[in-house]
């Protein structure tokens, strides 16, 4: 049985994560903060499992800026696989709170790279990285030899880590991946997302209609996929005979205006009767025009997506809309 750890195991991506590896009879490990609540609703099915947690499925607390603790839970454990999924990871936060994310998204991942580099036997790594290390790009769509022009504290960060990857890949071979994310949403999406939660006033509004809809600049376009899917591609990357970098995308831009028709269109609604122009929402500086090209991890992975745009939208307007249901 293989042992994995993933770092950032609460989130999104990490929860999806999690059920994949179970499924392939993998012990999974995850590195949680403390807090004083013990609530981890993404992983809550599985944390109630007498037959899964603390059999097949493991805690472990430390913090991304503890870097003895990660080092004593690595060498604990010996994991087969480690998957960086952690660190601040909202862009239009990141220009409030630069120093957080420099440190969270870019030196932590360099401090787990060396204590793999330490190992006797290191364990195979992906870092999700992401389509924000291209800002403004030179090119659409990108690839991974597209050049890296990110505008924001978090692309900056992202680009740090994803150079030090490639860099500790060539100077001490290492297995190490970089995963160059799109945007990838599902029901299970953060509550900060604009995404998110463009689906929950969307059902909002469908039981009081006078509420308005505040948001920035909608004519951004975004290459949005499932988190399902990616996850998937993250472990499919661990599996390959060499450790490489890998674009993770749709191939498909829409713009946030096309995410507000799908989402409004899906309870009968217009969207244009509840959007509310704010200039709060409006970043510092916008990336545009992203849109990747996965050709090489569907060649080289054998890579294929399942969902499409429109199935995204539906799935998190009915976790909403059941939402809503329940509380009232």
């Amino acid at each position: 049985m293989k042992n994995a750890l993933i770092i950032g195991i609460t989130g999104q991506d990490g929860s999806y994560l999690t059920e994949l590896l179970l499924k392939k009879n993998y012990c999974v490990h995850g590195i949680v903060r403390r807090t004083s609540s013990m609530a981890r609703s993404r992983l809550n099915h599985l944390y109630s499992n007498r037959e899964i947690y603390n059999k097949f499925l493991f805690f472990h607390y430390s913090d991304l800026m503890d870097h003895t603790s990660l080092r004593r839970i690595l060498l604990k454990i010996h994991p087969h696989e480690v998957y960086f999924l952690a660190g601040q990871s909202h862009v239009g936060l990141s220009f409030s709170i630069p120093e957080v994310t420099a440190n969270e998204v870019g030196f932590s991942v360099l401090s787990l790279l060396e204590i793999i580099r330490d190992m006797s036997n290191p364990p195979k790594f992906f870092h999700a990285s992401s389509s924000e290390i291209f800002g403004t790009p030179v090119q659409s769509p990108q690839n991974e030899e597209t050049p890296y022009r990110p505008i924001s504290p978090y692309g900056v960060s992202k680009t740090f880590a994803t150079n030090m990857v490639q860099t500790y890949r060539d100077s001490y071979n290492l297995f190490l991946v970089n995963g160059i994310m799109y945007n990838h949403e599902s029901s299970r999406r953060g509550e900060n997302f604009v995404t998110k939660k463009i689906c929950n006033y969307a059902a909002m509004i469908t039981k009081n209609n006078s509420l308005k809809l505040p948001l920035g600049n909608i004519d951004v376009s975004r290459d949005w996929g499932h988190a399902i899917d990616y996850v998937y591609a993250m472990w499919l990357s661990l599996q390959n005979e060499k450790p490489g970098d890998y674009v993770l995308a749709s191939g498909v831009s829409n713009t946030l205006q096309t995410f507000l028709e799908l989402a409004f269109g899906f309870v009968g609604l217009s969207w244009e009767d509840f959007y509310l122009f704010d200039q709060r929402f409006v970043r510092p500086n916008e990336s545009n025009n992203l849109v990747g090209n996965p050709e090489k991890a569907i060649k080289n992975l054998g890579w294929k997506r399942k969902f499409e745009l429109s199935d995204i939208v539906e799935e998190m307007m009915e976790f909403e809309l059941q939402n809503i249901n329940l509380e009232k």
